[in-house]
């Protein structure tokens, strides 16, 4: 009877053993994404045009932070009335700018590189008036952006979001 019955139960704890990891693999099977092919990129011209509505009547806010200081991340926006591709990697920015006492329209030139279907905007050394000389590499995704700044011998980081610039704008006050 000791045999019989340890037979049993040994059969008994196979079968549970066999479903328990069937079980199992069903349901790794379950949880392992489907392997999709990779997408195909848009054209250059495609994605230049997404880039240029998409940076046209927009405002970057955010933050950005200074080299070596360890106050927390100060707020920033960058108002872009326009974006438009002027020729190869140069586009041209219509900007307003608002620096310290300085609030002013400016168009700034500067280069657009792509990491695959990213853009990267890069000003090197540029000089605007009254504001001095500015270094800046900057990446965009989806509606956020991140990237580095030299103002002078001062730099940091800098990241946010882009908001449509009806939509940036503060409620107005009765």
């Amino acid at each position: 009877m000791n045999t019989t019955f340890n037979a049993v139960l040994f059969g008994l704890c196979g079968l549970v053993l066999a479903s328990s990891s069937a079980a199992q693999e069903k349901k790794t099977e379950e949880k392992s994404p489907k392997f999709e092919p990779p997408k195909v990129l848009p054209t250059q011209a495609a994605l230049e045009h997404e880039f240029a509505s998409r940076m046209s009547g927009v405002v970057l806010v955010g933050y950005f932070t200074t080299d070596g200081q360890k106050n927390p991340p100060k707020e920033e926006r960058y108002e872009i009335t326009r974006a438009t591709k002027v020729e190869g990697d140069d586009w041209l920015i219509q900007a307003r700018v608002k620096y310290g006492n300085v609030d002013i329209n400016v168009p700034i030139k500067l280069q657009v590189y792509w990491a695959n279907d990213t853009p990267v905007m890069t000003l090197t050394d540029l000089t605007i008036p009254g504001l001095g000389t500015f270094t800046s590499r900057v990446l965009f995704h989806g509606d956020r952006y991140v990237g580095t700044w030299q103002h002078g011998e001062h730099g940091g980081h800098m990241y946010g979001r882009l908001e449509k610039a009806a939509a940036a704008q503060p409620p107005a006050t009765n």
